[in-house]
């Protein structure tokens, strides 16, 4: 057909030099061509999809949005423990005595930065139908240093005979009911040498209620104990058959009274040699348990519902927020940090009355205290001898 256009077009020059391309299968369509081979050179390129990104990006803002929402239920949760706490503290600093806070050293800087001296006295009011102002039951300093992320704790005997101001030489324990906390104070200070910053005081009667608010404390016992300490039974006579309570050897969970009993234990009547001291060690165990819990995971998520019921026996002149950077020290102090340690000295007999005379030790234990001396456990099979044990107490 010369001289008419033709229904076809006409490609001079034929295919292209080179071995032939191979065909593609029948399920490979051209979308789905692989970005390697338009670059080769096939004529289909920018027919392939973008790589599938979408998919990874809902994925990325679900775990996103799901840390953010988390952190916001830490926070809020955090907040209702606090305000929660913040009130039942309001409410034991109103049930401080008047003038023992005056009697206090003033506190330099931050209790989470800087050293600190906390007079903790446990009293008896009340127990057993005792009535006026009480005794002491427990004398406890705990001394912090945060810096070394030190914390120290001093057991001082009841019985321990010692000048107290005014009142000449008496128990120590008495200088409570002589003049309440304010001249406790200003007697363990006379005894330590420490100038007392802070002071807690603790009614014994309800303190097993914390322990039980904390779902009870994880306690290891040193050795087996047996006693009939303030026997729980109705009558006399039921006392009387009543073997006494029983603590084993070993690690184990206690609740509210039983912590409580195992703290106040005078008398050991499966070893004579228990005594005050050994006493006092005790209730430095029940102690370092309590803090654990309360600076735990779990006590966290039950803060909430426990914070004032933490603060209800006790009565202090520390802040809420003051009370919470000394858990953040108790926190950061490793176990191979804590000292428990205790005042000491020989019994002696004393207008018929059993009493603690002083051991010139006594001011080596505090300088171990402040960690200025390496600290020294009482000679082996001399328990009323001072000392201090590293570690221990939970």
């Amino acid at each position: 057909m010369p001289g008419q256009e033709k229904p076809y077009r006409v490609y001079r020059g034929g295919r292209s030099r080179g071995p032939a391309k191979p065909l593609r299968s029948k399920d490979q369509a051209p979308g789905n061509l692989s970005r390697g081979s338009a670059e080769a050179g096939d004529g289909y390129a920018g027919t392939h999809e973008p790589p599938k990104t979408r998919k990874r990006r809902r994925w990325g803002r679900w775990v996103v949005g799901l840390i953010v929402l988390l952190i916001l239920l830490v926070a809020v949760w955090a907040l209702l423990g606090y305000l929660a706490f913040r009130s039942g503290v309001k409410d034991a600093n109103e049930r401080l005595p008047d003038g023992a806070e005056r009697a206090l050293a003033p506190q330099e800087g931050a209790l989470w930065r800087s050293p600190t001296n906390i007079l903790v006295l446990g009293t008896d009011v009340g127990r057993g139908g005792r009535t006026g102002p009480g005794r002491s039951d427990s004398i406890l300093v705990i001394h912090t240093d945060p810096g070394e992320h030190r914390i120290a704790q001093l057991a001082i005997p009841r019985d321990l005979r010692v000048q107290i101001p005014d009142h000449g030489e008496d128990r120590i324990n008495a200088a409570y009911a002589y003049g309440g906390p304010a001249l406790a104070v200003r007697t363990v200070e006379s005894v330590t040498g420490l100038e007392m910053n802070h002071v807690v005081l603790v009614d014994l009667g309800t303190f097993g209620d914390v322990i039980d608010a904390l779902g009870g404390v994880t306690i290891d016992v040193e050795k087996p104990l047996l006693s009939k300490f303030e026997c729980p039974l109705a009558t006399p006579a039921r006392c009387q058959r009543w073997k006494g309570w029983r603590f084993r050897k070993g690690e184990q969970e206690m609740n509210g009274h039983r912590a409580l009993v195992y703290s106040r234990i005078r008398k050991n009547e499966l070893d004579p040699a228990d005594n005050d001291i050994t006493r006092g060690e005790r209730q430095q165990q029940v102690t370092q348990a309590i803090a654990s819990k309360i600076v735990s995971f779990y006590g966290f998520t039950r803060m909430p519902f426990m914070g004032d019921d933490l603060v209800k026996p006790l009565a202090t002149d520390l802040s809420a927020g003051e009370i919470l950077q000394l858990g953040w020290v108790k926190f950061r102090a490793p176990s191979s940090q804590t000292l428990s340690c205790h005042l000491g000295g020989s019994i002696a007999d004393i207008g018929g009355a059993f009493v603690i005379l002083g051991s010139e030790d006594n001011a080596e234990i505090v300088q171990m205290v402040l960690g200025e001396s390496a600290p020294q456990p009482p000679p082996p099979g001399q328990p009323l001898e001072p000392g201090c044990r590293v570690g221990t107490g939970g």
